[in-house]
């Protein structure tokens, strides 16, 4: 067994930078958790029209409703098997803004054919993204987001482009400063950039016979359709 990264990625994955490639090892098979703490250099919106979703999102633990500037943050990759038997890998993003601390949950899965991820959003995994990872020359990572869906009940409905946007993340690692480097930027097709953040942080790794799944860290309710 490998990574669901590795597997979705095949040959592309060994151009990653080595550190990208351990980090991106975390699984059920590896045993591993990655946990990484930095800080954001900032944190911005786009114009005013956006803050009514940002601050819909933060109920369920999607976006950030507030801007910032080095904003201390950590990000936990913790696998597990979910309730349907599927290996998932956290993305559970805090930031530690000033008065309160502001989560960003989401959780991969591999798609029953093995071709694919879906990153599934926020606390009960309303919004479902296909992502696309590519490694680029300079051994960093760069994810797109595809076609988002709403999942709630018997509801299953693609997210007119109106009011979805795609999100693009580049992780990289910078053997000078001994960090990996991150930039989030999240765009819609008609109002333009609506959402992002850029800075740098550290990872440490723990066993996962060890260290478990803390509480919280998994989702409220888990969607069973991939």
């Amino acid at each position: 067994m490998s990574s669901m990264f590795r597997t979705v990625m095949g040959p592309d994955f060994d151009r990653l930078h080595p550190q990208l490639r351990r980090r991106f090892s975390v699984g059920l098979a590896s045993g591993e958790a990655c946990t990484g703490r930095g800080v954001m250099d900032r944190i911005w919106h786009g114009g005013a029209f956006v803050k009514p979703f940002l601050a819909l999102g933060t109920t369920r633990n999607i976006l950030v409703p507030r801007a910032g500037r080095n904003i201390p943050f950590k990000i936990e990759n913790v696998p597990y098997a979910d309730t349907f038997g599927r290996e998932t890998v956290t993305f559970v993003r805090t930031f530690d803004l000033p008065g309160r601390s502001r989560r960003f949950d989401a959780q991969m899965v591999l798609s029953p054919k093995g071709d694919r991820i879906l990153d599934y959003l926020g606390t009960h995994q309303h919004l479902a993204s296909e992502l696309h990872l590519r490694a680029d020359p300079d051994g960093s990572l760069l994810i797109r987001s595809g076609e988002h869906r709403f999942r709630e009940g018997a509801v299953d409905v693609r997210v007119p482009e109106l009011i979805g946007a795609t999100a693009e993340v580049r992780e990289s690692y910078d053997d000078a400063a001994g960090r990996f480097r991150i930039r989030v930027r999240v765009v819609n097709k008609y109002f333009g950039p609506l959402f992002g953040y850029e800075g740098s942080f550290t990872a440490s790794y723990t066993d996962i016979r060890t260290c478990g799944v803390r509480p919280g860290l998994r989702p409220v309710r888990e969607e069973f359709r991939a």
